[in-house]
């Protein structure tokens, strides 16, 4: 099968989307597709390919920091030309598939999706609406909520508001609080908050690339995420912190998690955890063709809390989903293969 791998792309988290698709495409080799590997955004957006089974193909590492906001500046505006009129739009049309490993930005909140979807080309993930859903974490909270699934008080302070909220300010006032952007990925930019003066630093370095500020209280207990591909719900990761929040750095770097799974927990905790996870899945829209992973951490009773869904979780070697694969006895190139028939069947 002719496959088109797009990764890279714009976002703050383009390193990692990198890395994915890297792996991603020496397990469709692996597995006997032909590859091309493809990179909207950069001045070459052909970064390998075609690729035949039995080549071989580069990995890559993730770097410390995020990138620049000047840099996914360029880098949208290269990939707005590649995807509209361009080498990269007639790449796509030539693929049997796309394997969407675009991590955040457009590629995770619904903006490729559509321009597959309207072009009538097949892709891996779920489609533009539930990416959209997902992507936005205040609006996501609202629908997870509504679903009856177990979520936190959340509280928006928005670009063009002047002081800090009365809304903001009272969860403040209540105990620490993580403030981060409503909508990036990678848990770029987030932060434990104790005070009004510290909650005012970080609000003028999220605020001041034009996002939303999100503000909930912090939970102290254990950190857990879950799985589900196709209909099919992965074995319960934990994930230990040496760190006081889950951030870019911890999640790319080696020694600041331990990353347990199946998590040492009770069964009757796991299933529960598995089955609001696969609400919260169907909640945000996303169908069985699709897959995603919900972050959960507990309260100071020891409760699961949604957080989030992830619509286009990592997939280098070393995250999250496919460390959950393993669990349940798949290898990396079967994640992979299952993901792509899902798109396909």
């Amino acid at each position: 099968m002719r496959v088109v791998v797009l990764c890279g792309g714009e976002s703050s988290e383009r390193d990692v989307s990198l890395a994915s698709g890297r792996s991603v495409a020496q397990a469709l080799l692996d597995r006997g597709h032909e590859v091309v590997l493809v990179d909207p955004a950069a001045a070459v957006p052909v970064l390998a390919g075609p690729l035949h089974p039995g080549d071989a193909i580069d990995g890559f590492s993730v770097s410390k920091e995020p990138p620049s906001l000047s840099d996914q500046q360029q880098w949208r505006r290269r990939m707005y030309a590649g995807l509209t009129d361009g080498p990269v739009l007639d790449l796509l049309h030539g693929a049997e598939v796309v394997f969407v490993a675009l991590h955040g930005g457009w590629g995770e909140d619904g903006h490729v999706q559509a321009l597959l979807e309207m072009a009538g080309i097949p892709f891996t993930g779920a489609g533009s609406a539930a990416c959209a859903a997902a992507w936005h974490k205040g609006r996501a909270q609202a629908v997870l909520g509504a679903a009856g699934l177990p979520v936190v008080e959340r509280a928006l302070w928005r670009p063009g508001d002047g002081d800090v909220p009365e809304h903001v300010e009272r969860l403040v006032a209540a105990g620490p609080v993580v403030a981060k952007p409503a909508a990036d990925g990678s848990s770029v930019s987030v932060y434990r908050v104790d005070s009004l003066t510290q909650l005012g630093q970080v609000a003028a370095e999220v605020r001041s690339r034009g996002v939303e500020l999100l503000v909930e209280p912090f939970l102290p207990g254990r950190e857990f995420t879950v799985a589900v591909v196709g209909d099919q719900v992965l074995p319960v990761v934990e994930i230990e912190l040496t760190t006081p929040v889950w951030d870019y750095a911890a999640k790319y770097q080696p020694g600041a998690v331990s990353e347990v799974c199946p998590a040492r927990v009770p069964a009757a905790f796991a299933s529960r955890l598995q089955e609001l996870a696969l609400h919260a899945h169907r909640a945000l829209g996303f169908d069985g063709d699709s897959y995603s992973r919900t972050d959960f951490r507990c309260d100071t009773g020891g409760e699961p809390m949604c957080l989030e869904v992830n619509a286009l979780p990592g997939l280098t070697a070393t995250s999250l989903l496919p460390l959950a694969a393993t669990g349940a006895g798949w290898t990396y190139p079967d994640l992979v293969q299952r993901i792509l028939d899902l798109a396909t069947h």
